[in-house]
């Protein structure tokens, strides 16, 4: 069985006794557009006791809000589900995200508390039959996006909508209908009534979707960026190319290296795109023939640290973030690196998205992407144990056989061991052992 199937059995088992059912919300718009739905909402005039009492295996995701999660079957990857909410008019929104109380009611007063038209719509599928009472399919076929009703008061009961707003546009390549957009850009100083939690999630949707530089265009056309990422602005106008040709700002140098991505960019990586060079404005320069940038990856990652803390990402985004970021002009000289540098970053686990961004970044400023490909067939001719080799010493060693005690010198004997040895100047352990003879006979003279 499918999740599509088990939707209808849903609906089909809530008709059987008596109760209106129909799927809701962006599961009919998928279908419309011909796209499977990533999962199906079904609506009811059933009370959320009386949906429990008519399934035997269901989950109160909802309950003061009419929802309830019904479990199918068990497949392959987890069990078939659906929601399945009750009619409802939504009382206050006191907070701008949830309301204080909702009252039940009918589909058609249902659909004018939604969001989007696109959102708003219904669908019987044991009669094949579209529901819509707030112009949705039009709006759907002439690429619109709309708030229902009264935008600002749409948009005021969830401040959340307003970046759902950008993201279905950009997802689904709508033009935001005037009032809509005139209410999104009059409210965006008030999208910190959202949690940053949320608000992360939105953004990941957003940069991981392959219209990305699309979508962020559009979230600072409405006006968001200002409030979410105000380390973004000092972009737009800050000159990019040589004073006696410039090509554009860096705004839209990093839009066109986000569009280079392609379709498939994780999260960390389009976010560290994103971020590459928001260090640029706080040490610009002026040479002779150029602009200069000195630092401003280092500059760009501790701001980007700042960013993904106030975000909440996690640990691993956070730390993967920053390591692009400063990194991104790394491997520009790999062909004269030594090697035990150019091997340590090789075998990082995020290499993969920093030749990505590389690459990107490399095509958007019309130059060569030979360290890239040269980075590339590196990879590909060296095995694991080039790259990363067992230690030909470790601290053990250097207790025992040289009875030297922890500390500071420690690190420095093994991190010279460990580079002669991925420089291939040393191969055996007695060699290494020799070399640190060699370097304490430097630090201790006489």
């Amino acid at each position: 069985m499918t999740e599509r199937e088990f939707a209808i059995t849903v609906v089909r088992r809530l008709r059987d006794v008596g109760y209106q059912a129909l799927w809701a919300g962006g599961c009919v718009r998928d279908e419309l557009l011909g796209l499977i739905p990533k999962d199906y909402d079904v609506a009811s005039n059933a009370r959320p006791e009386e949906v429990r009492s008519l399934f035997r295996h269901t989950v109160a995701v909802g309950m003061s809000f009419g929802v309830i999660k019904v479990i199918g079957p068990r497949q392959d990857g987890g069990y078939l589900e659906a929601e399945v909410a009750t009619f409802r008019n939504d009382g206050v929104y006191s907070d701008g995200r949830r309301p204080d109380a909702v009252v039940f009611s009918t589909a058609e007063e249902d659909a004018q508390r939604r969001d989007f038209t696109i959102n708003g719509m219904f669908f019987d599928p044991l009669e094949n039959r579209l529901i819509d009472y707030v112009g949705g399919q039009e709006d759907l076929q002439r690429r619109v996006l709309r708030a229902i009703g009264d935008a600002p008061a749409r948009f005021s009961e969830d401040k959340l909508r307003l970046l759902r707003g950008v993201r279905l546009a950009t997802r689904f390549d709508l033009s935001i209908e005037p009032a809509t957009r005139a209410a999104m850009q009059a409210m965006a100083p008030q999208i910190h009534a959202v949690s940053a939690e949320r608000i992360a999630d939105e953004l990941r949707q957003l940069l991981v979707h392959p219209r990305r530089a699309a979508g962020l265009n559009l979230l600072f056309d409405v006006g968001l960026v200002p409030p979410l990422l105000p380390e973004l602005v000092p972009m737009k106008g800050l000159p990019q190319g040589p004073p006696s040709a410039p090509t554009g700002d860096l705004w839209d140098h990093v839009m066109k290296v986000l569009e280079l991505l392609g379709p498939e960019a994780s999260f960390p990586l389009a976010f560290a795109t994103l971020l590459h060079d928001v260090g640029k404005p706080r040490c610009v320069g002026r040479g002779p023939d150029r602009w200069t940038f000195h630092y401003h990856e280092h500059i760009g990652k501790r701001m980007a640290e700042e960013l993904c803390l106030r975000l909440k990402l996690s640990n691993a985004e956070r730390e993967r973030i920053e390591w692009l970021v400063e990194k991104h002009q790394f491997l520009c000289d790999a062909r004269n690196m030594k090697p035990s540098k150019l091997k340590t970053i090789l075998d990082h686990p995020g290499i993969g998205q920093l030749l990505a961004l590389h690459r990107a970044d490399a095509l958007a400023s019309g130059r060569s992407i030979d360290h890239v490909e040269f980075c590339e067939g590196l990879l590909r001719e060296w095995s694991r144990d080039v790259l990363n080799p067992e230690p030909l010493l470790t601290g053990d060693d250097l207790r025992k056989e040289l009875d030297l005690k922890p500390g500071p010198l420690f690190k420095k004997l093994l991190d010279a061991v460990r580079e002669a040895q991925l420089d291939g100047a040393i191969q055996t352990r007695e060699q290494a052992l020799e070399l640190v003879k060699q370097l304490l006979a430097k630090e201790n003279p006489s």
